[in-house]
């Protein structure tokens, strides 16, 4: 049987990332109502997808008075997540939530609470958890391929006043004057956060630095980590949001072993790079973005790999960071 799914949020990230994932997934799922603030941006969504007038909705509420939902799929500002969250877990329907969940810790551990007590299924969208080559990745850690783990570099830039000018993410009101703590670091950092503890498990220890700007949408220019995690594996993390690499051989995420180098440009390559210390070199070719249809895929047919209480881990993580650098 088809999961009946309902839909808070119809703005780029339904259209983009969910939609077209769903659209593969029609033997899974079952799209039968819509709601967004917007009457025309909802009402533009149903066109597309042949929904009636009366399956639409302008105040969710109203949605989650409907018996023959199953699960919502939830897609809306950060600060939107956790009131929006709560109120679809006290009406008792599952819940497809995008990361972060909830912008605070304590706000995610209620969220947590709800489900628990009332025995629901809940996903957090975090796709990196779910891409395939991060997958393989982990394979070759746990496998030992290259030996023991000695340290690992992850670089992630991006020049979000250059974003703000396109048609992306960065063109949405919210992302450019954030009402949530780390602003475009809290809303980006943590698919880096998610992705580290998904490699290497629980952070244990941390320094960090940052140097400062006076930006709306992020007061770091640059965040600079050594994180060090309970398996004894360490390393160096950087977060920039005014600055993109230029060359072609970007930093990406590198992870160093006893025996050799891996290398992985970004999820988009297409290819994972690995260098042995005997002078041998191979590459491993992976479908990119897979993450969106792999999540989708994995709430309606396995036990789920990104669970809210993993979500919880990576939150905690972005302001261990963010309460360090307030120390300083």
């Amino acid at each position: 049987m088809r999961i009946k799914l309902g839909v808070i949020g119809t703005g780029m990230a339904w259209h983009r990332l969910h939609l077209p994932a769903l659209k593969r997934l029609s033997a899974k799922y079952e799209i039968v109502a819509l709601c967004d603030i917007d009457e025309e941006k909802v009402k533009a969504a149903a066109q597309k997808l042949n929904i009636s007038k009366e399956d639409t909705y302008t105040d969710y509420l109203d949605l989650l008075k409907r018996e023959d939902i199953d699960t919502i799929d939830l897609l809306v500002p950060i600060k939107e997540n956790y009131p929006i969250a709560r109120d679809i877990l006290i009406s008792g329907k599952n819940l497809i939530a995008e990361k972060p969940f909830a912008a605070m810790p304590d706000e995610a551990e209620e969220l947590i609470t709800i489900k628990d007590e009332r025995k629901l299924k809940v996903m957090v969208a975090e796709n990196l958890r779910y891409e395939e080559c991060y997958k393989i990745i982990k394979e070759i850690i746990y496998s030992k391929r290259l030996g023991e783990v000695n340290y690992f570099i992850l670089h992630t830039g991006a020049d979000f006043e250059a974003d703000v000018k396109g048609d992306t993410f960065a063109k949405r009101e919210w992302r450019q004057r954030p009402e949530f703590p780390g602003g475009i670091f809290l809303d980006g950092g943590i698919h880096d956060m998610a992705l580290l503890r998904f490699l290497f498990g629980d952070m244990t220890d941390l320094s960090a630095k940052a140097i400062k700007q006076a930006k709306s949408y992020c007061e770091y220019q640059s965040i600079h980590c050594l994180l060090e995690f309970n398996n004894q594996v360490s390393g160096h993390y950087t977060y920039c949001s005014d600055s993109k690499e230029f060359n072609k051989n970007l930093i990406g995420l590198r992870i160093f072993f006893r025996d050799g180098e891996l290398y992985l440009a970004s999820k988009d390559s297409g290819k994972i790079e690995l260098y042995f210390k005997n002078g041998k070199k191979t590459k491993i070719k992976f479908r990119p973005e897979q993450g969106y249809y792999n999540e989708l895929l994995n709430y309606a047919e396995g036990d789920i790999v990104s669970t809210p209480e993993k979500e919880i881990g990576d939150i905690k993580l972005i302001h261990a960071i963010l309460n360090k650098l307030k120390e300083k």
